[in-house]
């Protein structure tokens, strides 16, 4: 008789011997099956039949784990209790023995206990180069859905975590009265802070499950208090989450965090500021944002719900610091005004896509970069040929000045799509 399960959480010696990093052992973990039980009858006692037994178990068992789990497992592990037993089954069978336990139990969700009768580790793999598909960057395709599906889980430490509450009870101020809060405003945006960095994107009841996964020295140090009775210390439920969330002032939290960024990251030289707007999905609000080429988050503004883009991203460049950076936009904010507040107001340049609705300028633009003739320039000119007209040496029809194909431009156009770039004011 054999029973499986899930592994156990930490094990020095096999992740040494996996080789993979605490992110990806957090995420990979599931394809880890740990023989919990192996037990051999009484009456059973046939030359190699565990070592028989344990080939064909071992051969369906992936398959066995995706029916009952929906996805395979690539390596098994167990233990051994040296003081009844000396895994000679597991040797037999090709099990690799790693070295002992450090000697520990789990005695709640928290703490450990010990127990000093450490066990013998022993793993298999159970597919071929197991543990460098485990460690590598990427998982094969058929074990990436596994990893993506892991829930978000903080991996800041204490200090980070204290360090980000100080600055946000120094930029945003707690609107509540203070000897009734379980949860100071400080630590609350920290939370959500931590939670958006994590991966958690949706809304309330995924920040209630992101914060039901944090460790009691994480809650400490985001501030919460303990609740009375039991001496733990209480994290924020989903109503706690949607009372709260919509009386934020969105402002400055806004400025708290850029301030913080900034001190964390250090000054950004980046030269583009890309604005683009987006739909919070489930939420039904459309935000404006922009971001530089790295992907630093610039500022944030929110779409009235009378309105549209064009007039948010106007009052998000207005906060944005565009002096001697171009400004990417796509078709919809190719507008005058939206032009002029970049080049004239901003100090910047611009890069704005046109479309072919926007039929008088894509005819403008066509008819600027038509070819044509252009007048005499430095270049060796035909004395014979007509004024203005430049003649080009044999087999290198690109020669002279240039002329306004899209594909040799700087400015560049077709019929349904053109991308204008503005160097400045002329």
């Amino acid at each position: 008789l054999a029973a499986w399960s899930a592994p156990a959480l930490h094990i020095k010696a096999r992740d040494r011997f996996i080789g993979w990093n605490e992110e990806q052992r957090r995420t990979r973990l599931p394809l880890l099956v740990n023989n919990s039980r192996l037990l051999v009858l009484p009456p059973c006692r046939c030359p190699n039949l565990i070592s028989r037994f344990m080939k064909l178990m071992l051969a369906r068992l992936p398959q066995d784990w995706e029916q009952s789990w929906g996805h395979r497992v690539a390596l098994a592990e167990t233990f051994v209790d040296p003081h009844l037993y000396q895994g000679t089954a597991y040797k037999a069978s090709g099990w690799n023995r790693l070295g002992q336990t450090a000697g520990w139990k789990r005695s709640a969700e928290d703490f450990y206990q010990k127990h000093e009768r450490p066990k013998q580790i022993w793993v298999r793999e159970l597919v071929p180069e197991a543990c460098h598909k485990l460690c590598a960057q990427s998982l094969p395709a058929e074990w990436k859905k596994l990893e993506q599906e892991a829930a978000p889980r903080c991996t800041a430490k204490a200090p980070q975590m204290r360090s980000l509450v100080e600055h946000l009870r120094a930029q945003v101020p707690e609107f509540r009265s203070k000897e009734a809060l379980a949860y100071p405003l400080a630590g609350f945006l920290a939370l959500i802070a931590l939670a958006m960095f994590s991966g958690v994107r949706r809304g309330p009841q995924d920040l209630a499950e992101y914060a039901a996964s944090l460790s009691q020295g994480q809650l400490r140090a985001l501030g919460f208090r303990t609740k009375r009775g039991t001496g733990r210390i209480r994290c924020p439920g989903e109503s706690t989450f949607k009372r709260l969330l919509p009386r934020i002032d969105a402002a400055a939290l806004e400025g708290a965090l850029l301030l913080w960024q900034e001190q964390v990251l250090g000054p950004s030289e980046d030269p583009l500021v890309i604005v683009d707007g987006k739909t919070l999905r489930h939420a039904h609000v459309e935000l404006v944002s922009a971001v530089n080429g790295s992907g630093r988050w610039l500022g944030t503004v929110a779409v009235k719900e009378t309105s549209n883009e064009i007039p948010a991203a106007r009052e998000l460049l207005l906060k944005v610091p565009l002096t001697n950076k171009t400004t990417l936009a796509d078709a919809l904010h190719t507008q005058i005004e939206t032009a002029q507040q970049i080049l004239f107001e901003g100090g910047g340049d611009y890069a704005l896509t046109v479309k072919e609705n926007q039929k008088e300028l894509v005819q403008t633009l066509a008819t600027l970069l038509t070819p044509g003739k252009f007048s005499p320039s430095g270049h060796d000119a035909d004395p014979r040929a007509d004024a203005g007209t430049q003649s080009e040496p044999a087999g290198n029809p690109g020669a002279g000045m240039p002329r306004g194909d899209a594909r040799t431009s700087e400015f560049s156009w077709s019929a349904t799509d053109c991308t204008v770039a503005a160097a400045g004011a002329t």
